[in-house]
């Protein structure tokens, strides 16, 4: 079975296709803007064009644009290929990711969370989630993280703000690890993650000229 991973999350733009957990090809591009110029041409580059039995995308959370252009594309290729589309959370790669460096040790991902906060989620040394993520600022991100190993992109401000030892890993995902998460990390629910509230709000009714 062909796999096609796309992930585009965070400023970090990567796709990867495998043949069950044989990589075949992959592009990772660190982007911060501009993945829903990018990703197309990056699949069309792949062998086949990507062509895949099923696509995994993640869902995030990260960038409220990049989650949308990821499971977008990922809908769209299901539905012309009729293949199923699996969703994968961001934290579960980079926590996959650190584990594979080696550091058989649970595990704390702190991600960019936008508008100075930091995305938090524990997971267990065999990878398993231990909490739900949440977006904090930096001091209280810095208390959320349980553990001495830290991961994702803001791990080394989080190391920064902590006492005693403490490892750093600066991580942004990438497709090409996909095939380290457990298949009990995909799911058919392709709901985004964005771990907050969004940035607009939506606007009160108004009643007779006057604001309610």
């Amino acid at each position: 079975m062909r796999t096609l991973v796309i992930d585009t999350a965070t400023e970090a733009c990567s796709i990867a296709l495998f043949d069950e957990d044989e990589p075949i090809a992959s592009d990772h591009r660190v982007l911060g803007r501009g993945h829903a110029e990018h990703l197309v041409p990056m699949i069309a580059g792949l062998p086949e064009k990507g062509r895949a039995d099923r696509i995994a995308v993640a869902r995030g959370p990260g960038s409220f644009t990049g989650v949308r252009v990821g499971i977008a594309a990922a809908r769209a290729l299901s539905f012309a290929w009729n293949v199923p589309c699996l969703g994968y959370s961001t934290p579960a790669l980079v926590a996959a990711m650190a584990l594979h460096e080696g550091k058989r040790a649970p595990v704390a991902v702190v991600m960019n969370g936008g508008h100075g906060e930091y995305f938090v989620q524990n997971f267990a040394a065999e990878g398993t989630a231990q909490d739900e993520v949440r977006s904090l600022p930096p001091e209280q991100a810095a208390q959320a993280a349980r553990h001495r190993v830290i991961a994702g992109n803001r791990a080394q401000a989080v190391a920064d703000l902590l006492d005693g030892e403490v490892l750093a890993l600066e991580l942004l995902p990438d497709a090409n690890y996909a095939c380290l998460l457990d298949d009990a990390y995909l799911s058919p629910d392709l709901t985004p993650i964005y771990g907050r509230g969004p940035d607009a709000k939506v606007p009160m009714p108004r009643v007779r000229g006057r604001d309610l």
